[in-house]
């Protein structure tokens, strides 16, 4: 499954990167792209994983950058 998801105040283009290697090591995550431009995250994960994978994926990103929302709708 791939979603996009939008990021708000996501302030550095180091921080996209280290948001991206921390949730690519997350169990059942196949691919994922963290981009500082657009604001958005586009996150692959195996179909029966993926819930799981996203809320690790929050967790990951809010370690990085604390300030930064991911909207999930």
């Amino acid at each position: 499954m791939k979603k996009t998801y939008k990021l708000i105040d996501l302030d550095c283009a180091n921080c996209a990167r280290k948001m991206e290697d921390a949730i690519r090591k997350i169990d059942g995550v196949t691919d994922v792209s963290v981009n500082f431009l657009t604001q958005k995250m586009v996150l692959e994960a195996e179909d029966d994983k993926f819930d799981a994978a996203l809320k690790s994926a929050v967790k990951a990103c809010q370690k990085v950058e604390p300030d930064c929302q991911i909207v999930i709708k």
